[in-house]
């Protein structure tokens, strides 16, 4: 099948074939169930949307006869063109699933674009790896080690508000760590190495303690109402729960005060962090505007 005999199809055919697509390359598998779980299909449907992707696209997709189901294949090349931003919607929200076309806006906005963007094929790799639970080879550059071959596990994304990590097991560190996508170059699942108990994400501390934080208006701010209004505080103050592998991260795009004094100035520093003892122990509390502990600073910068 050509373009032009998929420009003849449907927009409801076209969108579940553009799933299809998501599915194979950022998750590595389709099922039919999958195809009639999301648009209320028949089984008799998705058999033969399928059927048209294969032929629009015969070396995106191999048949597990074992399992039943629709796996990446090595050759695989994208039919649709998909902004990266709707690639990470999709994961992140499960929305945006659909055929990527430029959709009208319902009333006049101005999003700011992020400077930057992983490519879309190092994400692919990384989020099969994380799906399928499987170990990963990639040539990374490090701002403390430069270029370096490893071996990660990957099991989350994070998106820092400025960029995209993932959230991994390094096998060169023993330790789990950020990798930022855009750093990373040459990935490869690999599909025959096993996930080792001690390398998964339930026994990475940072990731499964969760951190309450109370942020109240700076005191150094005048009109404290205002502040009140905007970030939608009761009594006075907004509480957080987040992961402690996120906490600097979110802290430095709050530009919340998080010294014991809440001695910062400047416009930018609205709230600030009633308790800083409550990062204790958080290894990238050292992102945190204003936070000094000696574990932070002995243990740095978390990401890579």
């Amino acid at each position: 099948m050509s373009n032009e005999q998929l420009a003849d199809l449907t927009q409801p055919q076209r969108d579940r074939l553009a799933f299809i697509e998501l599915r194979l390359r950022f998750i590595g598998e389709i099922r039919r169930q999958d195809l009639v779980s999301r648009f209320g299909i028949q089984a008799a449907a998705a058999t033969r949307d399928i059927g048209i992707y294969k032929d629009l696209a015969p070396g995106n997709l191999d048949y597990d006869t074992k399992n039943k189901v629709y796996g990446y294949a090595d050759g695989f090349t994208p039919v649709f063109d998909f902004p990266a931003e709707r690639v990470l919607a999709w994961l992140s929200q499960g929305f945006g699933d659909g055929e990527p076309s430029a959709l009208k806006s319902w009333i006049t906005c101005e999003i700011p674009s992020r400077l930057t963007k992983p490519g879309l094929d190092t994400l692919a790799c990384v989020t099969r790896a994380i799906h399928q639970e499987r170990p990963l080879k990639v040539t990374y550059h490090s701002l403390s080690s430069g270029e370096t071959e490893r071996e990660i596990v990957p099991f989350a994304l994070i998106d820092n508000g400025l960029r995209w990590h993932v959230r991994a097991f390094d096998r060169r560190s023993r330790d789990f760590r950020d990798f930022v996508i855009t750093r990373m170059q040459r990935t490869a699942m690999l599909k025959d190495r096993d996930v080792l108990p001690h390398e998964k994400s339930d026994q990475d501390i940072q990731w499964t303690r969760i951190v309450e934080l109370e942020l109240v208006p700076h005191p150094d701010q005048p009109r404290p109402e205002i502040a009140e209004m905007d970030y939608g505080m009761t009594g006075g103050m907004v509480k957080m729960k987040l992961r402690a592998a996120t906490a600097g991260y979110i802290l430095r795009k709050w530009s919340v005060d998080c010294s014991a004094d809440h001695g910062l100035r400047g416009p930018e520093y609205r709230l600030w962090l009633k308790d800083h003892l409550a990062l204790y122990g958080v290894k990238n509390a050292v992102l945190a505007p204003g936070y000094a502990h000696l574990d932070a600073a002995r243990a740095g910068a978390e990401c890579d």
